[in-house]
């Protein structure tokens, strides 16, 4: 794997979205590596499931704490739960995230909030909160999932992108304040990827070529995280093309995205 996959055996990694795709690999890959786990996401049933399977494959510890990010208060509530379970969080993956497609002037303004709220605000309150303990410490590491999406507008998937580009900058951003303290923080930039992110964006089967796996994706982030790396594409296709997109004007970028995510198409 490029890195010591023991890394964090015998810690608390927090993992959010953790029921299914990217968040449920995050949770696999470290429970085989001998990580005790905090797994949230909105569905009890299947975090119930992952946790006893994880378990008793692999004899570590886990905690469930079922929530909706895209609540307000939620990440404190989940601080306040592994407070009072006096669990000390080495590793938090901001992971829980979704997309909309669509033309803005016809989306659900709800929903577009809740994406605001999910990706962006739940990302930057979950690490305010378990980022003072790591920095007091002089360890801990914060993996936080971006996009490629992350590197220029797409135009029907707008808030989306956005909200990704959000998310890449204050990951590298705070990387570099914190480094000093031992603080490792990382974004992972994944393409298409074979998660149930696609059908619950409502997105064109031909917007998602190329998808790798969750698994997959899963373990560049994690790497990329043990060796310092403040962010990373997964994939040489997706790395091909965020570098082709900085040789082309902005707009033209923006117009082949327009064609590709078209729902006319």
């Amino acid at each position: 794997m490029g890195y010591d996959e023991r890394r964090w055996a015998g810690k608390w990694a927090l993992v959010t979205g953790a029921s299914a795709g990217i968040g449920r690999a995050f949770a696999e890959q470290l429970a085989a590596g001998g990580a005790n786990v905090v797994l949230t996401a909105r569905r009890r049933d299947r975090l119930e499931e992952l946790a006893s399977k994880l378990r008793a494959a692999h004899s570590i510890k886990t905690e469930i704490f079922a929530t909706d990010l895209g609540q307000p208060n939620a990440p404190a509530e989940i601080f306040a739960f592994t407070q009072a379970k006096n669990l000390e969080i080495e590793l938090l993956i901001n992971n829980a995230g979704f997309g909309a497609y669509g033309p803005l002037h016809e989306s659900d303004l709800a929903r577009q909030l809740e994406m605001i709220q999910v990706n962006c605000s739940a990302v930057v309150h979950l690490t305010r909160l378990y980022l003072p303990e790591m920095v007091a410490r002089g360890h801990g590491d914060i993996l936080i999932v971006a996009s490629v999406a992350a590197f220029q507008a797409v135009p029907y998937i707008s808030t989306y992108a956005a909200t990704k580009a959000f998310d890449l900058l204050f990951a590298e951003g705070i990387a570099e304040e914190v480094r000093r303290y031992g603080v490792h923080v990382c974004a992972l930039c994944p393409g298409s990827t074979t998660t149930e992110f696609r059908e619950v964006a409502g997105q064109p089967e031909h917007t998602f070529r190329g998808a790798e796996t969750a698994e997959r994706v899963a373990r560049v982030g994690l790497r990329a995280l043990a060796e310092g790396k403040s962010s990373v594409i997964s994939g040489l296709k997706n790395k091909l093309s965020v570098e082709g997109q900085r040789l082309a004007p902005r707009r033209m970028v923006t117009r082949v995205a327009a064609s590709m995510f078209d729902p006319g198409k």
